[in-house]
């Protein structure tokens, strides 16, 4: 067992759940099936283990989506560029809800966190999307940077409540699970929010 991905992934999930003040170090020992001490030789203190939880999910999204997000000037790109921004939360909805959490208790030191792992990226993806306007791929209309921001929150507000959705999004035959419906229609919003009729590849 890697004990230190363990207590990662339990202090995610309980973080989320009860929030940092409401989760203690030994209820995260016990949910990995360690004792106390040996969560403190991982990390040193709570406050440092929150910092890993939050620039591990960070530094993960950080690897994975930029460069999928820097392909979608043509709407070809799109649909595989939002499916892996969806899927990244929608796999594991504690990491949008963490998110969210983090963003609403503790924004100043988000912000370190953000402009340090997202803000670089988005703005590449804001430049990116502004050639794309220039060849009328885009609409005239679109802010790229708040475009690409107005997405994240999108995916990370809805994720992180999809589950209490249910009731009022729920499975269709059809249209199959509320995570699912939910993220289908996410994509469909963002790509007709985005694109011109005139659809020409760069």
């Amino acid at each position: 067992m890697d004990v230190r991905a363990e207590i990662l992934t339990h202090a995610t999930r309980l973080f989320a759940e009860q929030g940092y003040d409401g989760t203690s170090v030994q209820e995260i020992a016990d949910a990995v099936g360690i004792r106390k001490p040996s969560l403190l030789y991982h990390f040193k203190s709570k406050d440092e283990l929150r910092e890993n939880v939050i620039a591990e999910m960070l530094a993960h999204w950080n690897a994975v989506l930029p460069g999928l997000l820097l392909k979608a000037s043509t709407e070809e790109r799109f649909d595989a560029t939002m499916e892996a921004l969806t899927e990244f939360f929608i796999e594991d909805p504690d990491r949008a809800r963490l998110f969210l959490r983090e963003t609403l208790d503790r924004p100043e030191s988000m912000k370190d966190m953000l402009a340090q792992f997202v803000r670089p990226w988005v703005e590449l993806l804001g430049a990116q999307l502004q050639r794309a306007k220039e060849q009328g791929l885009v609409r005239s209309d679109v802010d790229p940077q708040a475009y690409a921001v107005e997405v994240i929150t999108m995916a990370v507000a809805g994720t992180a409540v999809i589950d209490t959705l249910d009731v009022i999004l729920p499975e269709h035959p059809a249209g199959g699970g509320t995570r699912k419906r939910h993220a289908r229609e996410l994509i469909r919003i963002a790509r007709s929010s985005l694109y011109t009729d005139n659809k020409r590849e760069n």
